[in-house]
């Protein structure tokens, strides 16, 4: 088995794949404080849970914005399971990550992770919408190359920076208002938000395939896609675990 790790700036996605199969899957939130043996201390419950022996896995990868947690988890994986975890990386993904981009060592590992999944899934073109903290847009042109993409503050990076600069405007739950025109302040809010998001991402998307000179599928992943996807017209294909089936394929290509 495979424990692939996504380390975000607010989440952390854990799966562990059997073969192909993506068994089980976990979203926690970072601490970017955490040491390796609190990681190691929250990792193996939540693998008993499910019934996974840490002896049965036979390697690691990890995505990592959090560099101070990049360490932290090779440090934690290392000792549970005996080996060193692969780092995503442009460099790391070989022949499977094709970028031109003026310094791809710069690329983000979760940008590579999606991009590398959305080519042997969806074919090229594609372009990917990861809504995370923030939104990023990766694009994949017909040759297969990652060309470029946008990187946007996130859907609730936006709204925490809106409730904290406005003091007498309510902290809200970030979801589908209804209806355009807010009745009242927290639906006002809600439309401007999450309607202003979609918008924003359609808008991107479109500029993307005027400067392509086509139109790709999208595909949307992120801890917000289910939420956000249904709302933008321009995205065809929701698929949440996007970045861990990146890290599976490039995994699979070092072994």
């Amino acid at each position: 088995m495979l424990l692939a790790i996504d380390i975000g700036n607010t989440q952390t996605v854990i799966g562990v794949f059997d073969k192909n199969d993506l068994r089980h899957m976990w979203r926690l939130a970072t601490n970017k404080t955490d040491t390796s043996d609190e990681l190691r201390l929250k990792a193996k419950p939540l693998l008993e849970s499910e019934g996974v022996d840490v002896a049965h896995v036979d390697g690691s990868i990890v995505a990592s914005v959090v560099p101070a947690l990049t360490t932290s988890w090779s440090r934690a994986l290392a000792t549970m399971l005996g080996s060193e975890p692969l780092l995503c990386s442009a460099a790391a993904s070989g022949g499977l990550f094709e970028a031109s981009y003026d310094h791809p060592a710069e690329i983000g590992a979760d940008r590579v992770a999606d991009a590398v999944a959305a080519r042997a899934i969806y074919g090229a073109p594609v372009i990917v919408v990861d809504f995370g903290t923030a939104t990023n847009l990766e694009v994949i042109d017909d040759q297969g190359k990652f060309v470029g993409g946008i990187i946007a503050p996130g859907l609730e990076t936006s709204a925490a920076a809106l409730f904290s600069h406005a003091t007498k405007l309510p902290t809200i739950d970030l979801v589908d208002p209804g209806s355009a025109i807010g009745k009242n302040t927290v639906h006002a809010m809600q439309s401007g938000i999450v309607y202003g998001e979609a918008d924003r991402v359609d808008g991107f998307v479109r500029r993307v395939f005027a400067e392509l000179g086509y139109e790709a599928p999208v595909v949307a992943t992120g801890g917000l896609a289910t939420t956000m996807a249904p709302l933008c017209t321009t995205v065809t294909h929701v698929d949440p675990e996007l970045t861990l089936e990146g890290l599976r394929l490039i995994y699979e290509a070092n072994e």
